[in-house]
């Protein structure tokens, strides 16, 4: 019987790298003549675990305060990273995205892996931020994507609104910090290859074919 491999990835959901990543790993699972062999755990990576307190500043002015830029140089990055992803085909809109504190939204996360849909969480947090400029620190958008998910309803009021599933999340983020990551996405393939950043499909599918190999 074939080995297993896994791939470990540590993501934020509002970083638009994380999204563009998951596109080229997928691309490269999809040349991968092993991929039933592969499989894929997410865990939590808050970039910003500061709370949002200026409701009113765009993405932009949020990206220029952080990194003390000014917001002609937020529009240029985000620009870039648009193309990147639509290159991945992805359409982001930084024209609609709302600055969120992501630890909610990474807790229900945790509550989709529980019933087999983390993946599907990932997928669907990250598209409502990048695509439809949801706001993944609101209780009420939360709880309806969570529904879109089939999440049960209480158990996501007590992950959007309790702390529940924050040792977990906090746990991901130390196992990462023990290793020395310091920014997303990070790719883990079988404990021991590791790929920073969204690295191109071709990169993906070498690192697998490595691991298969072995």
């Amino acid at each position: 019987m074939a080995t297993p491999i896994t791939v470990d990835i540590w993501s934020d959901l509002v970083c638009p790298f994380c999204y563009i990543g998951k596109r080229h790993l997928e691309a490269a699972l999809a040349r991968f003549p092993d991929k039933d062999r592969v499989t894929v755990r997410w865990h939590a990576f808050q970039l910003d675990p500061n709370p949002v307190r200026d409701r009113s500043k765009n993405i932009y002015q949020r990206l220029a305060e952080k990194y003390g830029q000014d917001v002609a140089w937020a529009r240029s990055v985000t620009a870039q990273t648009s193309a990147m992803a639509r290159a991945a085909g992805l359409q982001f809109d930084y024209e609609r995205a709302v600055p969120a504190n992501t630890l909610k939204a990474h807790r229900l996360v945790k509550l989709a892996a529980e019933k087999g849909l983390e993946d599907r969480a990932e997928e669907r947090f990250m598209s409502a931020y990048f695509i439809e400029g949801k706001d993944l620190d609101d209780p009420a958008t939360l709880a309806a994507l969570a529904a879109e998910l089939g999440l049960d309803a209480a158990e996501a009021k007590r992950a959007i609104e309790m702390d529940a599933f924050n040792e977990a999340v906090r746990r991901d983020e130390s196992a990462a910090m023990d290793m020395g990551v310091r920014g997303v996405p990070f790719f883990l393939i079988n404990g021991e290859i590791p790929l920073s950043g969204a690295q191109p499909v071709d990169q993906f599918l070498a690192a697998l074919q490595s691991a298969a190999a072995v």
